[in-house]
């Protein structure tokens, strides 16, 4: 891929279910990585003079499930363009009953339920090119980029929501829903939604030092926190779409209010400081 003004972008925004048509005058960029193809294409645009790269997290016709995203891939071609702070909204379920259809939720918390996702860079083994990444470890005790974060509380008010400020999200491996039993044990330890593709995004943009934060849309009250039949995908679609027009507005006020690639003062830019990766960044 040839480098060039209109295919760089400072922001980056990973949508997920219902989420594909953010903006509207792009470019289409492919981009080739150490780790395989992204699951899509990246779609450049701008946003009030910022300039935005767009990645569908499960490709333009929600062909890739969340335990086949190549998160690797899809965050490493982000940063490959010049981004340095993603936003990456999804969908997920309550785990409490004031948190129904509709809540936006903005975590400050994650907990991994995942099993057989690649979860760093920095494994020790070669890549194709023939470079081995030291094996590094990653604080990681906030998850989230705070000045995202407020980013998006923000953006929330100024569009009639009342955002929750805090909580944790748990990710489970998908693609299947939980089970009542595992619904109830999720809200039995205090945390707040669940979903199936917020890790290991936030880890892996964490290690490749890019500013990274969500807001949680939900669209169901999970399993366990609800009688009848559960959560089925059709109602999931169908709250998401409601609600996907007024999202995309929060998110494109929360990129005007991001800070500029070299205002970045949060400690998300600097979590490699001190170490020998041995793997250049782009």
């Amino acid at each position: 891929m040839v480098e060039t003004s209109s295919s760089q972008a400072e922001i980056g925004v990973i949508g997920g279910s219902g989420f594909y048509s953010f903006l509207d005058d792009v470019t289409e960029v492919t981009v080739d990585t150490p780790y395989g193809a992204p699951s899509d294409s990246l779609f450049l645009g701008e946003i009030s003079g910022r300039r935005v790269a767009f990645l569908p997290r499960h490709g333009r016709k929600h062909h890739l499930p969340p335990h086949r995203i190549n998160y690797r891939a899809n965050l490493w071609a982000l940063r490959s363009l010049g981004v340095r702070q993603v936003l990456g909204p999804c969908a997920v379920g309550g785990l409490r009953p004031e948190f129904g259809p509709g809540t936006l939720l903005v975590p400050d918390q994650l907990v991994d339920r995942t099993k057989g996702r690649t979860q760093t860079f920095y494994d020790g083994e070669a890549l194709p090119d023939g470079r081995v990444p030291n094996v590094v470890h990653v604080a990681f005790a906030d998850p989230y980029c705070p000045v995202g974060r407020e980013a998006a509380l923000a953006a929330a008010q100024g569009h009639g929501w009342e955002p929750v400020d805090g909580g944790t999200l748990v990710v489970v491996e998908g693609p299947r829903f939980s089970t009542r039993a595992e619904s109830r044990w999720h809200a039995a330890q205090g945390w707040s939604v669940v979903g199936m593709t917020g890790h290991p995004e936030a880890i892996l943009a964490r290690e490749l030092e890019l500013c990274y934060s969500t807001m949680t849309l939900v669209t169901d009250l999970d399993a366990g926190a609800e009688t009848g039949e559960g959560v089925s995908m059709a109602e999931v679609m169908r709250v998401f779409g409601e609600n996907v027009a007024r999202l995309r507005s929060v998110v494109f006020d929360a990129v005007k209010a991001l800070p500029e690639p070299d205002g970045r003062s949060c400690l998300c830019s600097t979590a490699l400081n001190g170490m020998d990766t041995g793997l250049e960044l782009p």
